[in-house]
């Protein structure tokens, strides 16, 4: 039966009432908001809803972060129309200013993808983690270069869970038993996090706060300084107990100075991207001296000197590309800019952003442009000379390359891209200045404490030390502005305290234990819990004695 022309009539009638009515309620639910108080208990659950609803569906629910992070950017959006005096507008203005922060990151993400391909492809990373273990005569030593050190090396060029994928297997292959080759491959790398990746988490950083990278990077490296020493230990103390502290404690130490001095002194200079890579190439280089001339023994198996430079090589490529990049061809690099302007916004409370321009990025000087040169530069060089020995297949395939890459691009563009929009909406309606003042008036003297903890459940929740950074650093950053406590020093503690926490995550748990046979995720999730926790609660002690 079909409806005639008066029953059509009608059905509009009724759908034209019906916005009419809703639209009355909803102008009167907005006028009744606009009486409420800045700061209250609901406005402060209002504003916490889009970090919970993040923290439920990844937790609770197991999703992922880009389906989580599309959650609770919707969440935001919601909160903010309906409670918090937002437009369209200043919706638009949030979601636009995302685009470039997120571009900012995904930038070095993508590239870091692709350098990882294209030298795993070749068989690289396998002849590394095969050549190491042959450096050390002992389990504890062995542990160390694998879990630590070379967990690092890997972090800092590319991270994303490769580290705990790679190194957990190797771990098992020289004797330890599945769960501890987990567990200590997770801990191992977790303090080069932050430089990891080419420095993408510290690139977030920089990113939401609006801060300098020469005013973060000092307090940051010494931050992760403390827990490079932190998961020494716990590596030690994981693969071999007490008896092993006493055996390769002072080994441990050497390396600690080494490592930490050389990432904060490369950071401070400028070379963020570099400065976890450059760390663990340096803690490499003292492992080898040390156990050499210090035992005055040669290294044990079939190591080779000669074929760990041949399989560092694409790195070696990297490490040229980045020094000439920054250091020599900055300017010419830095002409061709990626930027817009955005005009100002207010809610109607009150809370504004001034017009500006959104972050700049540097299409052709920029680390994810540099990572691609050497990813380029490696191809060829592998082309040409053909994949090492360890390569899978004899075939060094581009496409087979690109299409990895592109697939790897997927998950992390989602998530990262909602995740930042989530928490430039929050910013710029106000939420996040709200949660700053509840936490100031809340926590007071206990707030340096619990900082820490704080960036280690953002990278808990999202998997992510960069996701923690975007979730919580403006956050963080109001926080101590409103408790006069140095800025730097708690952003530092918020980034160090993600990057431990990522350890922990069940989505990295997950990774661990998918390349080991034998290794039981409930465990393995306890084990690192209480390793990441301990860390995390040395390095609250210190920023808290330090602030007061």
């Amino acid at each position: 039966m079909v409806a005639g022309p008066t029953a059509w009539g009608r059905i509009v009638g009724a759908v034209l009432a019906f916005v009419n009515i809703a639209g009355a309620i909803l102008l009167d639910i907005l006028t009744i908001m606009s009486t409420l108080p800045p700061l209250n208990v609901l406005n402060v659950l209002l504003a916490t809803l889009p970090i919970l609803v993040v923290l439920y569906l990844m937790i609770g629910r197991s999703w992922g972060g880009s389906e989580a992070g599309l959650a609770g950017w919707a969440a935001a959006m919601g909160a903010s129309l309906l409670f918090f005096g937002a437009n369209p507008l200043l919706l638009l203005v949030a979601s636009g200013r995302a685009v470039l922060l997120s571009l900012f990151v995904l930038y070095i993400i993508w590239m870091a993808l692709l350098l990882y391909h294209t030298v795993n492809e070749a068989g690289v990373i396998t002849a590394i983690g095969r050549t190491l273990p042959g450096i050390a005569h002992d389990q504890p030593a062995q542990a160390l270069l694998l879990a630590w050190i070379f967990g690092s090396f890997l972090q800092g060029a590319t991270g994303f869970g490769v580290p705990a994928a790679v190194v957990a297997p190797l771990l098992l292959g020289i004797g330890f038993a599945p769960n501890t080759a987990v567990v200590a491959a997770l801990v191992g790398h977790a303090w080069s996090v932050t430089y990891g990746s080419l420095g993408s988490s510290f690139l977030s950083l920089m990113a939401v706060t609006g801060l300098p990278g020469e005013v973060l990077a000092g307090p940051a490296a010494l931050a992760l300084g403390l827990c490079c020493l932190g998961c020494g230990v716990a590596v030690l103390v994981l693969t071999g107990g007490k008896t092993a502290v006493r055996q390769r404690g002072l080994f441990m130490l050497v390396l600690t100075v080494v490592m930490g001095a050389t990432q904060w002194g490369l950071a401070v200079a400028g070379f963020w991207t570099l400065a976890a890579l450059g760390s663990a190439l340096a803690g490499l280089v003292a492992a080898i001296l040390f156990l050499t001339y210090r035992t005055n023994r040669a290294p044990a198996g079939d190591f080779a000197p000669r074929k760990l430079l041949t399989a560092f090589f694409p790195y070696l490529i990297l490490i040229g590309v980045i020094a000439l990049g920054q250091l020599v061809f900055q300017d010419a690099l830095d002409r061709v800019t990626l930027n817009l302007n955005f005009p100002a916004v207010a809610t109607r409370f009150g809370w504004s952003t001034p017009a500006g321009a959104g972050r700049s990025i540097s299409l052709f000087g920029h680390g994810g442009a540099l990572l691609l040169y050497a990813s380029l530069l490696t191809y060829v060089w592998y082309r040409w000379r053909g994949p090492l020995p360890e390569a899978r297949t004899a075939r060094y395939d581009g496409r087979l390359i690109w299409r990895k890459t592109v697939k790897g691009w997927i998950k992390p563009t989602i998530g990262i891209y909602t995740l930042v929009a989530m928490a430039l909406t929050m910013e710029h309606a106000g939420m996040t200045q709200m949660l700053a003042q509840a936490l100031s008036r809340n926590t007071g003297p206990l707030f340096p404490f619990l900082s820490p903890f704080l960036g280690a459940l953002g990278a808990f929740m999202t998997g992510s030390n960069t996701n923690s950074n975007v979730v919580f650093g403006e956050l963080q950053q109001q926080t101590a502005l409103a408790l006069n406590l140095s800025v730097p020093l708690i952003l530092a503690a918020q980034t160090a305290g993600g990057a431990i926490g990522g350890l922990f995550a069940p989505a990295k748990v997950i990774v661990g234990c998918s390349t080991v046979p034998g290794a039981e995720e409930g465990p393995v999730l306890k084990a690192a819990v209480i390793s990441g926790l301990l860390i995390i609660a040395v390095l609250g002690g210190v920023v808290w004695y330090v602030s007061v």
